[in-house]
């Protein structure tokens, strides 16, 4: 990436999830030191850079990148760092956002032909850490449950706990509304006695999200997608949908505005 001064370049490295390996970060500082100037830049999307690198000297970084096994990242209009918490490792995760991210980038990372950059980001739940709805493609860890009416004691610990106030507890009788759930799974957690039962872990699809000038949230393109494979599926989906639709210049939400989303699932997802 250009930098102001002449002849000068940020030089932006291919990391996924924010994930380096320690035996990686003295490298880095070496790298840094002996081309920049003794320092690097985290991004607000969980990526490195190495600052007032030389152009002269860029072939001899990518060399020493790739002897700890990292590689330069991607800029223009194409396939961004992608992002995604911990959700392997969270206590709140219902996904593992690490990997499903790692295979996403293994599939698209630097893919090229875009009308514009494409940026992906893979969050563990509903708490949103990674904040999908800003991302071109968002991924939400959800979860499904059913409660076994026999085993309720009727503490109401789960309707306290709920956000969105799905669940009540009515003359005696536990009343879940389905529709009002966001699939967060806190009364799966915080049941004493079991009554409520994960059934299986999903995903929820946002599109279209983007910052910038004229900043949009992701519209809700599929409420629940319960395989791993078809998230995947419908991620390659969307890129090549973007491919041959959009207009030079266009971001994915401005494609999706065109076309409308029903197109796009009609056409690609079926």
């Amino acid at each position: 990436m250009k930098q102001k001064e002449k002849d000068l370049f940020s030089v932006r490295l291919r990391v996924v999830g924010g994930y380096i390996r320690s035996h990686q970060l003295p490298k880095l500082a070496e790298i840094a030191n002996k081309y920049g100037r003794g320092h690097i830049h985290l991004t607000t999307r969980q990526g490195i850079e190495i600052p007032y690198v030389h152009i002269k000297d860029f072939r001899n970084l990518k060399k020493e990148l790739v002897e700890v096994g990292l590689e330069v990242g991607a800029c223009g209009p194409r396939v961004r760092t992608i992002t995604a918490c911990q959700g392997g490792s969270c206590s709140h995760g219902l996904i593992d956002s690490q990997k499903i991210a790692k295979e996403i980038d293994k599939r698209l990372f630097g893919k090229s032909g875009l009308p514009h950059k494409l940026k992906i980001g893979v969050t563990g739940c509903p708490n949103a850490c990674i904040k999908p709805q800003e991302n071109d493609i968002g991924i939400m860890g959800i979860m499904s449950k059913i409660c076994k009416q026999d085993l309720c004691n009727l503490c109401g610990l789960c309707a306290e706990v709920c956000p969105v106030k799905a669940i009540k507890i009515k003359k005696g009788k536990l009343e879940f509304d389905e529709n009002k759930c966001i699939g967060c799974g806190d009364c799966v957690f915080s049941c004493p006695t079991g009554a409520w039962e994960k059934v299986t872990e999903g995903c929820r699809l946002f599109l279209g999200g983007k910052m910038g000038k004229f900043p949009k949230l992701g519209i809700k393109a599929i409420d629940s997608i319960w395989s791993r494979d078809e998230v995947l599926r419908i991620v390659e989906q969307v890129f090549e949908f973007y491919k041959r639709e959009g207009r030079k210049g266009e971001r994915l939400r401005d494609t999706l505005e065109r076309l409308g989303l029903e197109y796009f699932i009609g056409k690609y997802c079926d």
